[in-house]
């Protein structure tokens, strides 16, 4: 993506959250994407090659945040294995789909930029995995993704794992991303091309992080 010059060096556009920015021109945007991966899995297509992997990556019974979580597609598939999941996404429609689609998961309408989930008793909770599927980093605003990936760090161990994937050319080169997230406090631990473990590309990334 261009980007302006100052100084005599680029420096990266800003712009806004991509999915709100889609709902304003579009109202029923929500509604669409969710009646159309409705349309997907009623047909029998294969949609869980990220869940498959991080079952395999977690112990029985983990405790998984499906971060971006859409409408469940993810976390519902974890949760009907056992383990305990949360998904968060700032759209209130599609956890809606969610909840109606995939009950076995707590899911809750939460801007990542501003996650902040708690125990009844207050201490904040933290995942085994937090798992980022379907292209989410690239619909969050420039000057939240920082933040976003903090928050994801404030959600785990030191022990626990996060996997992100998404594709090149959506405007946050994967370079930017390594950069965000090590600020962040997040330690690259393998880089990958696919979700069932091809190796490294330059046209998608599946990057599996530690908190440090």
């Amino acid at each position: 993506m261009a980007g302006l010059t100052i100084g005599g060096a680029a420096q990266p556009e800003r712009r806004g959250n991509l999915w709100t920015e889609a709902l304003e021109r579009n109202p029923e945007h929500s509604k669409n994407y969710a009646d159309r991966w409705r349309r997907i899995e009623a047909s029998g297509q294969d949609v869980y090659g990220e869940a498959r992997l991080i079952d395999a990556m977690a112990e029985r019974g983990a405790r998984i945040l499906d971060a971006g979580c859409g409408t469940g597609r993810v976390g519902g598939w974890l949760a009907q294995r056992g383990h305990t999941v949360v998904g968060v996404d700032l759209d209130p429609y599609l956890i809606e789909v969610a909840q109606e689609d995939h009950p076995d998961a707590d899911w809750q309408a939460v801007d990542l930029g501003q996650m902040d989930l708690r125990q009844p008793y207050g201490d904040r909770i933290r995942f085994d995995l937090v798992v980022m599927a379907g292209n989410v980093m690239t619909f969050v605003a420039s000057d939240e993704r920082r933040l976003v990936l903090e928050r994801i760090a404030d959600h785990m161990d030191p022990d626990s794992r996060f996997v992100c994937g998404f594709g090149a050319g959506r405007g946050y080169s994967f370079d930017e991303f390594f950069a965000d997230a090590d600020a962040a406090g997040l330690t690259l631990d393998l880089r990958l091309g696919t979700w069932d473990l091809k190796p490294a590309a330059d046209d998608f990334l599946v990057a599996v992080f530690s908190r440090r």
